[in-house]
């Protein structure tokens, strides 16, 4: 690795940090920029956008159009700064003793940064093997906009058979981490005297059984995870996280609503929770119209990101074993779009550079240290591209 490569990468980082892309907005400024890097070496790209197309994802591909490349992947929204007590403006790169401050310098625009940089590398050489870049939106809204990306890719083009995922992991191996699953339950009742139950439905009345069995669901998850189980904590979790409902206790409400978010462990199955949540929300749609035939429940799945499962002798975690020399089985409890990579068929791993520590907060930053690991690891990935 050089000092010149280093610069560079630091310098492109520093663009993308000044890209503002919080999931709420638009991130076209920051695709056209990547866009413009990658086709100016050769690439082919292709984006796949939002229904309103204010957000896209780019697919890009580097060397030969047949099957069997690596994809590096990564996620093009960060996490908002409202609220938060910055010491630098978060949207201008600052360095400071050894580390780079700004928002999405730790997640994940250190990983794209190292990837621009070294495509002009791979882009140099005979590549025997496709790299194929893969930079998606709403990753961090519940994975939102990689599954149009992936069903494009792997449908048409050459089918790419690795993907590693660039989310901070210190640039170790993740073989395996929890799903991500968030679910909205709207329910409309009819407003009545407290005291004349039978002339309206209470919408937070009926709302509780339907809390109430997630939060079964949850202790079951909990009792039944295996004793070996590498996560922390050890169990699938399903977690309600708002609610709200109602005007005054003596009015029975009209609306009530409530949101869930389920992190499921690999061994466990959040689309029968889900299932079951539906069918109880149906017999409860059904008793609420005896008294209110308006009443309805509506229950929104908002996100469905799978867990990334281990993989036996999977060939990503034979090469990114390769790359970093790292060959402890290490797990990881936040969720990434890597299971949905491997849901399409992929090998899959998540390896990128940073700690998670550092991701969301304040001051979020990346040691300068991880963005060096990173340049070596893909550095190293272009000797096997070329094999």
């Amino acid at each position: 690795m050089t000092t010149q490569t280093l610069d560079a990468v630091k310098a492109c980082l520093a663009d993308l940090i000044g890209i503002a892309t919080v999931s709420r907005d638009s991130n076209l400024e920051l695709i056209a920029y990547v866009e413009a890097r990658l086709v100016a070496l050769g690439a082919s790209c292709h984006r796949t956008e939002n229904a309103s197309a204010t957000k896209a994802n780019l697919h890009a591909i580097l060397g030969p159009q047949i099957d069997g490349g690596v994809v590096l992947s990564g996620h093009t929204d960060v996490v908002p700064v409202d609220g938060q007590d910055w010491a630098t403006d978060p949207f201008v790169m600052a360095e400071k003793s050894g580390q780079l401050f700004g928002r999405g310098t730790c997640d994940m625009k250190g990983f794209i940064a190292c990837c621009l940089v070294l495509a002009e590398d791979y882009a140099r050489l005979k590549l025997t093997k496709p790299v194929h870049f893969a930079f998606s939106y709403d990753e961090e809204v519940g994975c939102l906009g990689a599954p149009d990306m992936i069903r494009e890719m792997t449908a048409t083009g050459p089918q790419p058979n690795i993907a590693i995922i660039g989310e901070p992991t210190g640039m170790k191996v993740v073989t395996g981490h929890k799903g991500l699953c968030s679910i909205r339950v709207a329910i409309e009742g009819l407003e009545s005297h407290s005291s004349k139950v039978e002339d309206g439905a209470c919408a937070v009345t009926h709302a509780v059984p339907l809390m109430q069995y997630l939060v079964d669901q949850a202790e079951a998850w909990r009792d039944s995870a295996p004793a070996d189980s590498p996560f922390d904590p050890p169990y699938g979790t399903i977690t309600i996280g708002l609610m709200e409902g109602g005007t005054a206790t003596n009015i029975l409400a009209r609306k009530a609503s409530f949101e869930s978010l389920m992190r499921p462990a690999p061994w466990d199955d959040a689309k029968a929770v889900g299932a079951e949540l539906r069918a109880r929300a149906a017999k409860t749609e059904a008793l609420m119209r005896r008294y209110a035939p308006e009443a309805r429940i509506e229950v929104i799945q908002r996100s469905d990101a799978p867990p990334l499962r281990p993989e036996d002798n999977g060939p990503a975690e034979a090469l990114a074993r390769r790359l970093t020399g790292d060959n402890a089985k290490r797990y990881v409890s936040f969720g990434t779009e890597a299971g949905q990579f491997q849901s399409a068929g992929l090998s899959t791993v998540v390896c990128g550079p940073g700690y998670i520590e550092q991701a969301h907060k304040p001051d979020e930053f990346v040691d300068i240290s991880q963005l060096e690991a990173c340049i070596v690891f893909l550095n190293r990935l272009s000797e096997y591209l070329t094999e």
